[in-house]
């Protein structure tokens, strides 16, 4: 039994074979290192120029779907800081009633 091709597939044969430049789907199970230094790649290569419309377009839509994944990391290291910083006791206020015992 053949196996039904999923929309991005389909997708991508459809644009490859409009003449539409292809870039790789972004794994969301980047690291933000990794995610931001390819991000950092793009936005150079977009810089440079010398690139058609439609790869120019690909590596836009990259650079957004990279800076959604930095985003995401960023959020939560955030929520994460922010957790502990709610967890942790008021260290001035800890310092002042041992004053006054």
């Amino acid at each position: 039994m053949a196996k039904a091709k999923t929309d991005d597939a389909a997708d991508a044969e459809q644009g490859a074979a409009a003449g539409v430049a292809q870039v790789a789907p972004v794994d969301s199970t980047l690291g933000y290192e990794q995610a931001r230094d390819e991000l950092i790649e793009v936005v150079r290569s977009l810089e440079a120029g010398g690139t058609t419309l439609e790869e120019s377009l690909a590596l836009w839509e990259r650079g957004e779907a990279l800076a959604k994944v930095c985003r995401r990391w960023l959020d939560g290291a955030r929520a994460r800081l922010d957790a502990a910083l709610a967890e942790s006791p008021d260290e001035a206020g800890a310092e002042r009633a041992q004053e006054r015992a």
